[in-house]
């Protein structure tokens, strides 16, 4: 393996460098952290007139687009000058950094440069040894877990309560530390032994809770979900409600991000939020009195992240015969694949039963024991139908490769073969394509293929991001 857990070679470049002073929400977990730093950041950018930098890994479709200001990826001639500065500094002191830890103190340059107000960084795996970890104590304003499950035992661990340790290592003295709702019990005891040496302080997520939908609060009620391409509609926002100690009233928004999970992934968000505004030495004044339940509210609403659950309306060209409605979701491991299953099963409830229906998975997945890709494909193959449903389900799968991604050469794919021969044990009655192990634009051709066979329906693309990014880019062209 070619990656080197371990900050020493980080200490000393740092000395180096400016000293990293921004405001940080500094987020861990195996899933639901990206969400949490897009939630936190959209509610940091509505409080204007606030300036926010987020550093999310990895990036979806180019690296520079991991560094956002503002929820806009950071200009590339910006990000081509920090970048230069720091593999220069990395030279002149013979560090060696790996291409992570390069762009970790690229992002904590460039947003220290822009003294942006507040920073929502993502760590990138684990926590403890995460090269995110670098920044000092006094710049932590909150620290955050999220859902731990297994995921990069081979670095963090054989147990749940292992890693849950390890990711918990992002505590800082004297801080809060908030923890997101976890479904293995194990997961408390173990961040509460870390959080003792350290002597950070838990605190437990807040409940969100979904309630109907209220015109005075939400607007006209949003048009029924459809899946024809023609008159493609996404399925309504969920009403929220959540009491947050920091305010005397309720906030009442909705949440446009997909599925039960993102509930959780907004609780956790909203505990980090009240736990800054309820200890205000933790922050500057600016970014404590910019932050009111209007804000709040307005960031939930316009929160958007990419990749997860997302819906998208592929056109027709001269190599898709038809348009397509496309759910893509970067679900790479058991517990993301359960989530993504449990919405595909939720959709299926709200297509009417009396058509039959052509569900088509676009699948390409990560070469990364012990987990394989029997775990991971299990939990979306076959769908589960709702209770007592008469939907008649015609299932395709096509199986391919993704494209490598930029400065990461550590991830290799799994051989669209093998997930052919996984998808086939778990789904024998559906129709299977491959892409030849060496072809070119494989993900259009699947989607050529997906359009030909299904008639009406749904196209899944998952389980991997760097799948869902060859999408991205394909929808850019």
């Amino acid at each position: 393996m070619s990656i080197d857990l371990s900050l020493d070679r980080l200490q000393r470049l740092v000395q180096h460098l400016p000293a990293y002073t921004r405001p940080t929400f500094h987020i861990a977990g195996t899933n639901g952290k990206g969400s949490v730093s897009a939630i936190l950041s959209s509610i940091f950018s509505a409080s204007d007139p606030l300036s926010v930098g987020r550093y999310n890994s990895p990036h979806l479709v180019s690296v520079h687009d991991s560094i956002a200001i503002n929820n806009q990826p950071v200009d590339v001639t910006v990000y081509a000058n920090a970048r230069s500065r720091i593999g220069q500094a990395d030279q002149d002191h013979n560090t060696k950094l790996s291409n992570f830890e390069l762009l970790t103190l690229t992002a904590l340059f460039i947003f220290e440069e822009a003294k942006v107000d507040v920073v929502v960084l993502e760590v990138g795996m684990g926590g403890r040894l995460d090269a995110t970890n670098i920044i000092p104590d006094e710049a932590v304003c909150v620290s955050a877990l999220t859902s731990v499950d297994l995921d990069h035992q081979f670095f963090l661990g054989n147990t749940v309560a292992d890693i849950a340790k390890e990711k918990a290592g992002i505590a800082r003295k004297g801080k809060p530390f908030v923890l997101g709702h976890q479904k293995h019990a194990e997961v408390l005891p173990s961040v509460q032994s870390v959080l003792n040496a350290t002597g950070a302080d838990l605190v437990p997520s807040l409940k969100v809770i979904q309630r109907n939908w209220d015109v005075t609060v939400d607007g006209p009620a949003q048009s029924s979900f459809c899946l024809a391409a023609e008159g493609f509609t996404e399925p309504p926002a969920t009403p929220i409600t959540v009491h947050m100690p920091c305010f005397s009233r309720d906030i009442q928004t909705s949440l446009p991000l997909f599925g039960e999970h993102q509930l959780d992934n907004l609780a956790v968000a909203l505990t980090a939020i009240s736990a800054l505004l309820t200890r205000p030495s933790l922050a500057t004044p600016r970014l404590i009195e910019s932050i009111t339940p209007e804000t709040v509210a307005r960031g939930i609403q316009s929160v958007r992240w990419p990749g997860r659950l997302s819906f998208h309306l592929v056109p027709a060209s001269h190599k898709i015969s038809r348009p397509l409605v496309v759910l893509a979701d970067g679900a790479h491991n058991p517990a993301s694949s359960l989530t993504l299953g449990s919405y595909i099963t939720h959709l299926l409830s709200l297509v009417d039963a009396k058509s039959p229906l052509t569900l088509t998975y676009i699948l390409s997945l990560s070469h990364s024991p012990p987990k394989t890709p029997l775990q991971t494909l299990s939990p979306i193959l076959p769908p589960t139908l709702p209770s007592n449903s008469p939907l008649k389900l015609k299932v395709n799968i096509a199986c391919l490769r993704f494209t490598p991604p930029d400065e990461m050469p550590w991830i290799k794919h799994v051989a669209p073969a093998e997930i052919r021969d996984v998808a086939s044990s778990l789904v024998p009655d559906a129709e299977v394509w491959v892409a030849d192990e060496g072809s070119n634009n494989q993900l259009e051709h699947a989607l050529g293929w997906a359009a030909e066979k299904g008639e009406g329906g749904l196209v899944v693309v998952a389980g991997s991001l760097y799948l869902v990014a060859d999408l991205y880019r394909f929808l850019r062209q």
